[in-house]
């Protein structure tokens, strides 16, 4: 799937994409319902009957992109469609398109954190949950591997490393990923991990907890400035403590052989009324200052405020109620190329929100044109 040339528009990387319907009974070439549907999308449209409308009202305007012989096709059409179409290879190409938005500058930290589809669960059925992989600098989300379940993170986030470039980048990743293998495969592949530490791994946890707690004086420990967040009636203060001396970890914990730090963040929190304090505990293998350790543990959650809560907010991800085949997985891709899109609009409207602009987008074809022309087309 790799595409080097320069002038690649986004229909390109789905050129290829196998049509999983009967060749001879095909009305609307696969290249329209997805032009269609991705319009339809940033638009604003949410459900299968909401893009055959928008498809009638903007037929003029897709037909300056695409022919549409047939026309706007039904709701029965898409639908068929999305929940026959492969989500793996649907997948596959929106991470190569996703990690082209890049350029040529590489994510300096990739935060990989899960979102359940709660739409998703039907009567007896599991609710999908999706293992997601996001750049934390251009805020874009560079692809996603679907588990049945929040507990098979475990075996997602590997795969997830299969398709995302990690060489030179931070890979940060929560507690559930907190596993020797993962840090290895992302040390293998050229890059860094920062991996939230609880007791899930036990003696590993215990030891980190303690040398912070009861620390001799052979083993040296840096710290940062309080660094204070006013918010939500609350002031929350964060501060890094590290230690990079940690051959005794290494020689307790033979299958950890790439840390090179050791992080505590200790947070305070202080409301009207009362004052808390949590520690959290990290493990690298980068041998951080405070600083760097207290910007990317707070760099991770930008994956929860700026991409889960975005889909969830603007895009209604939890509401959506597509459930059968394969259409709820092809319908969280089409969600993410279309906040991808968006994201590469922000610089322009900083202050416009994402539901903002896909309500600009069904309004105005010129603003529409901006995202198409910037991004989709050649």
């Amino acid at each position: 799937m790799a595409r080097k040339a320069q002038d690649v528009g986004f229909l390109d990387y789905f050129d290829d994409l196998p049509d999983p319907r009967m060749s001879g009974k095909i009305a609307y070439p696969m290249q329209e319902l997805l032009l269609l549907s991705l319009c339809a999308m940033i638009s604003g449209c949410e459900s299968w009957f909401d893009i055959e409308q928008y498809g009638r009202v903007k037929l003029d305007y897709l037909k300056k992109f695409l022919p549409f012989k047939f026309g706007a096709p039904s709701d029965d059409t898409l639908r068929r469609f999305f929940r026959a179409l492969d989500p793996e290879a649907f997948q596959e190409r929106f991470m190569a398109w996703a990690q082209s938005l890049l350029g040529p500058e590489k994510a300096q930290q990739i935060a990989i954190d899960g979102k359940s589809l709660r739409g998703s669960k039907k009567h007896d059925e599991t609710m999908k949950h999706l293992v997601s992989a996001f750049a934390c600098e251009g805020e874009i989300l560079l692809g996603y591997v679907p588990t049945p379940d929040k507990s098979n993170e475990i075996k997602a986030i590997p795969e997830l490393l299969d398709w995302i470039d990690v060489n030179g980048a931070l890979v940060s990743i929560d507690a559930m990923g907190c596993q020797y293998e993962i840090g290895n495969k992302i040390v293998e592949k050229g890059g860094d991990y920062l991996l939230a530490l609880k007791e899930n791994q036990p003696n590993l946890h215990n030891d980190v907890v303690e040398v912070f707690k009861n620390r001799p004086e052979t083993i040296a420990e840096e710290n940062s400035e309080p660094f204070a967040e006013k918010g939500h009636g609350r002031i929350e203060q964060r501060q890094a403590f590290v230690i990079t001396d940690t051959a005794w970890l290494r020689e307790r914990h033979e299958k950890w052989q790439s840390i090179e730090s050791i992080i505590k963040i200790e947070s305070t929190r202080i409301l009207k009324d009362s004052t808390s304090v949590e520690n959290r505990f990290y493990i690298s293998s980068q041998k951080m200052t405070p600083d760097q350790a207290n910007t990317a543990v707070r760099k991770h959650w930008f994956t929860e405020n700026k991409n889960h809560y975005v889909l969830d907010v603007s895009f209604s991800e939890d509401a959506c109620q597509i459930a059968k085949g394969n259409a709820p997985e092809n319908i969280a891709t089409l969600r993410r190329i279309t906040l991808n899109l968006l994201k590469t609009m922000k610089s322009s409207r900083p202050r416009t929100s994402y539901k903002v602009m896909r309500k600009m987008a069904g309004w105005e074809n010129s603003f529409l044109d901006d995202i198409l022309v910037a991004n989709f087309m050649r």
